[in-house]
């Protein structure tokens, strides 16, 4: 899932941010993100592409070091086919789609709430100001897995944890 946080103002533009929350028995919940800071302009990208989703997803196959079982939104560049391909290549990578309009089951889509509501009432006026402040909102949450696993629980979602050989 990819927000998209503005600033407005003399040098506004966008700052658009992924992530996911890796899961894996026995260990601690993790938070992985990537942001893509978009001065304004013309002509100037305003999103993350497909490359940076699937440079998100490469970087957390290097941090887990095992296949990964990716739970996606339905997000345009989640399901176009340059992604399709993108995944295909990718024997690691198994991708199962959320129904269209959920995103009470995405708990990702809690990260976003939160991060966003401690940022409120903050006026920033400058992009790399504000990508400061989400990169320290996000840090602080990657050593949180408790709050973490308390936004997978907000899904209602159980993980369903595989026996032991």
């Amino acid at each position: 899932m990819t927000p998209v946080v503005s600033v407005s103002g003399r040098r506004s533009g966008r700052l658009p941010v992924a992530g996911l929350i890796a899961m894996r028995p026995g260990s601690r919940t993790r938070l992985c993100h990537r942001l893509r800071s978009h001065p304004a302009g013309k002509g100037t990208r305003r999103s993350m592409g497909e490359g940076d989703f699937i440079a998100l997803l490469d970087g957390v196959h290097q941090l887990v070091r095992a296949s990964i079982v990716l739970v996606w939104d339905r997000l345009n560049t989640d399901v176009s086919r340059k992604m399709q391909g993108l995944v295909a290549e990718r024997e690691w990578l198994t991708v199962f789609l959320l129904p269209a309009y959920s995103p009470n089951l995405n708990p990702v889509e809690w990260v976003w709430a939160h991060v966003k509501r401690s940022l409120a009432n903050l006026a920033v006026m400058a992009l790399d100001r504000l990508e400061t402040l989400v990169r320290n909102r996000l840090k602080r949450l990657q050593y949180r897995p408790h709050t973490l696993d308390g936004f997978i629980a907000g899904t209602s979602l159980i993980p369903d944890t595989p026996a032991s050989p």
